[in-house]
């Protein structure tokens, strides 16, 4: 078991170093350059194409409306990276991680945008008469048969990685932070999790969207408005904190207080990886979901689509690392959601840490619910739809496991398992260009088109 732990942690190394965060950020500025920038001219578009997209429109080319499949994809990537992620960065690289963070994210539009266009445009139906798709089936599709193993690649990372980062480690996060604010013990969090899931889940994606419509927009909202309520507070330290972001991003950190300090390079890598880790472009995710949108154009699909990057780490990140550095705890020593937890409780105290904790909560029950759709695709693509039912039950069933469970091997493998599906994304990604630049020309062609 060493053994393999060993080597576990030597893949996950090079999954998630430094030549795998340049592949990533360096396809999404290519992919930027081919598109002439237009994620970033046209982010207030895709918010405008978003919110008139509520309505389900022609249910015949999809299953749920292109806002509901945004707000799924958001509850798969807005999690437990959005608070303990982003105090982790910090922890480790500083301030200036926040800054690269941000750039992940603008870079990380263009690719977004690439990767739900070609999954809706390359979707296909199932048996059912389902609409499915996503990066495995774009790599079949758009690169043909001699290219289908990468697709098969993709699936089985996609499919192994839920269980452990979008289901068991989620609710082991959960238990831990209901525990630690309101002693509610691991077992409890478990069936009570399981339950709720099991009444969603066992719905499909009809009724993942609609919660995920319902609780997504709430608790995104919540959580900006307990953020900003916090920096008023701290209004004060705003300029001195964007001030040490921007300096940090570009000049090491010298260790004071609990902070051991940290080089240019720790605050690029560790930004960089949170904010891929957080918003999930360059894995290929969100174009499984918009793909079961009712959606004829794969251009307003990935207009919708890269908004959920803009909103997870543009928004929600930022709220975050902000309170963080304006607090001044980042040089206590703690990390992750104790880090998060305690530069709440300092501009809210007695109150706080609870709402983290309820945060925590609410971020890791959605993210099981999105990536249980995810999963479930992925396990479609590789066995076909007779897999779907069991998938869901043994997804239910492994719920309760994940909150009393020691998941640290686990979490290692699935972390690891979910870097590598960058890999077979990111070659479908340069290879596909060519169709991602004329599908996007030739619909910005049209003059009806051009004001969006």
């Amino acid at each position: 078991m060493e053994l393999l732990d060993k080597l576990v942690n030597s893949v996950n190394g090079v999954v998630w170093g430094p030549l795998m965060l340049v592949l990533i950020l360096g396809t999404g500025l290519f992919l930027m350059l081919r598109l002439r920038f237009m994620p970033l001219s046209k982010i207030a578009a895709g918010f405008r194409l978003a919110w008139r997209s509520r309505s389900k429109g022609d249910e015949s080319t999809g299953e749920i409306s292109p806002f509901q499949a945004l707000m799924t994809s958001l509850a798969a990537t807005v999690g437990t990276g959005n608070i303990a992620g982003v105090a982790t960065a910090i922890f480790l690289g500083g301030p200036g991680a926040l800054f690269w963070m941000w750039v992940t994210a603008l870079v990380g539009m263009a690719t977004k945008y690439s990767e739900v266009l070609l999954a809706v445009h390359y979707r296909e139906k199932d048996p059912r008469g389902e609409f499915t798709g996503g990066p495995m089936y774009a790599i079949r599709n758009g690169l043909g048969p001699k290219w289908a193993w990468l697709g098969v690649l993709f699936a089985l990372f996609g499919g192994l990685a839920g269980f452990g980062i979008g289901n068991m480690v989620q609710v082991n996060s959960m238990a831990d932070a209901l525990n630690a604010s309101f002693g509610l013990p691991d077992w409890v969090t478990g069936v009570v999790t399981m339950v709720l899931i099991g009444l969603v889940v066992l719905g499909g994606i009809r009724r993942i969207g609609a919660v995920a419509e319902a609780l997504v927009p709430f608790m995104c909202v919540a959580y900006i408005i307990a953020a900003v309520i916090s920096l008023v507070i701290m209004a004060d330290a705003i300029p001195a904190a964007l001030q040490l972001i921007f300096t940090h991003a570009f000049s090491p950190v010298a260790a004071t207080g609990g902070f051991a300090g940290a080089a240019v390079m720790a605050a690029m890598r560790y930004g960089v990886a949170r904010g891929i880790f957080s918003n999930e472009a360059g894995l290929g995710t969100a174009g499984i979901v918009q793909a079961a949108g009712t959606s004829n154009s794969p251009v307003r699909s990935g207009m919708i689509g890269m908004i959920g990057t803009f909103i997870d780490t543009i928004v929600i990140c930022t709220m975050t690392g902000l309170v963080i550095v304006c607090s001044g705890l980042w040089t206590s020593g703690d990390s992750g959601a104790v880090l998060s937890s305690a530069a709440f409780d300092k501009a809210l105290p007695g109150i706080g840490h609870y709402i983290i904790a309820l945060a925590l909560a609410i971020f890791a029950f959605t993210t099981i619910l999105g990536w249980s759709y995810l999963s479930e695709r992925c396990w479609e693509f590789l066995v076909g739809v007779k897999s779907i039912l069991p998938f869901r039950i043994v997804w239910v069933i492994a719920v309760p496991f994940g909150a009393i469970a020691q998941l640290d091997f686990a979490w290692l493998l699935a972390d690891t398992l979910n870097g590598l599906m960058a890999v077979p994304n990111l070659i479908a990604l340069v290879l596909l260009s060519p169709v991602v630049v004329k599908l996007t020309r030739e619909h910005f062609a049209d003059k009806a088109n051009r004001l969006e």
